[in-house]
């Protein structure tokens, strides 16, 4: 039982002062990975100050189209069909995330699926900060072969029963989440929280997709995500080469994100995009920049700047460049 359960790390005595009163250790299951993919069933575990249980909910979500791969999540359309939709589950899900950090594997991505939902509710999810156990296992030095949940779950020795399902996930990371917070308390280390921001906008629009007998009647075509997507202007200004440390940016430099980032990674594109610089989907000898949180990732866009010798800063440097962009050339 996850209550009974003997840590490998004994709680300290002095807590840290700074760590936050409560955690919602989160998992959601989707129906892919795209930014119009859909939640269709997710899991809380409320967690207090020093990890300890509170309690758990679990819910199926009706996603109104295709429930996407089967194969991996096990739920079928017939399953769902019944379920409800995340409008009517919204409230609920909100009370158990309300004034907690959202704790995840991968936080970036649950946290934006779970935005996106809202976002399409006309509501906002109570969240304003997100601690990924990936970045706390980094910070910690675990002895990890990689920093896949079965990898961290069977450091701590949690046993999976029932992998990529929402309520077990969620069990077996709020079980590795104790022994890693306590283990961070006790080293006095500074939890990697970042910022969540609410997704303000939101379209919903019809675009064609091969059929594969979704729900709620949508055949041929499935909902477009919160954001319409759009393709970037072309950058007017000529690329005036690599960024150079404690310098300004100028307008025309080649940047690429990688990574999670506090901000969503579409507003950050637009605040770069803006100031007149180039948003680049790639690394390349051209590129003058790279902005990533986790220099360390190993990330192919991370191994690639590393290899061409391009300059690399975190969000927040980056966010203070954006402030003072040097004019482009004439």
């Amino acid at each position: 039982m996850l209550e009974d359960r003997a840590t490998a790390v004994s709680s300290p005595t002095q807590w840290p002062a700074a760590y936050p009163k409560g955690y919602a250790v989160v998992d959601v299951e989707t129906t892919g990975l795209a930014r119009d993919d859909r939640i269709i069933s997710a899991a809380v575990y409320r967690l207090d100050e020093r990890g300890e249980v509170e309690d758990h909910w679990y819910t199926l979500v009706n996603p109104e189209r295709d429930p996407g791969p089967v194969w991996i999540h096990g739920l079928t359309s017939e399953v769902l069909e019944g379920a409800p939709l995340f409008a009517d589950i919204a409230e609920e899900f909100a009370a158990r995330l309300d004034g907690r950090v959202l704790v995840a594997h991968n936080a970036v991505f649950d946290w934006q699926m779970i935005a996106r939902e809202y976002a399409r509710a006309e509501r906002e999810a109570p969240v304003r900060q997100r601690l990924c156990t990936i970045a706390l296992s980094k910070e910690l030095g675990l002895p990890l072969p990689n920093f896949k949940l079965e990898s961290l779950a069977a450091h701590y020795g949690v046993v999976q029963q029932r992998a990529h399902h929402a309520l077990d996930d969620a069990r077996v990371l709020a079980e590795a989440f104790r022994p890693s917070l306590r283990a961070a308390a006790a080293g006095g280390v500074r939890l990697p929280l970042l910022e969540c921001r609410p997704l303000t906008e939101w379209s919903d629009r019809a675009v064609p997709r091969q059929s594969t007998g979704g729900l709620g009647g949508y055949g041929g075509y499935r909902p477009n995500s919160w954001r319409p997507s759009r393709k970037r202007p072309a950058c007017p200004h000529p690329n005036p080469g690599r960024y150079e440390d404690g310098k300004r940016l100028k307008q025309g430099m080649r940047v690429a994100f990688s990574g999670d980032t506090s901000v969503e990674r579409d507003l950050l594109e637009d605040r770069a995009t803006e100031a007149g610089l180039h948003v680049a989907s790639s690394i390349s000898r051209l590129t003058s920049l790279l902005v990533t949180n986790d220099p360390d990732s190993g990330t192919s866009k991370v191994v690639k700047a590393r290899q061409f010798g391009t300059p690399i800063v975190d969000e927040a440097a980056f966010g203070q460049l954006l402030r003072d962009v040097e004019p482009a050339d004439g």
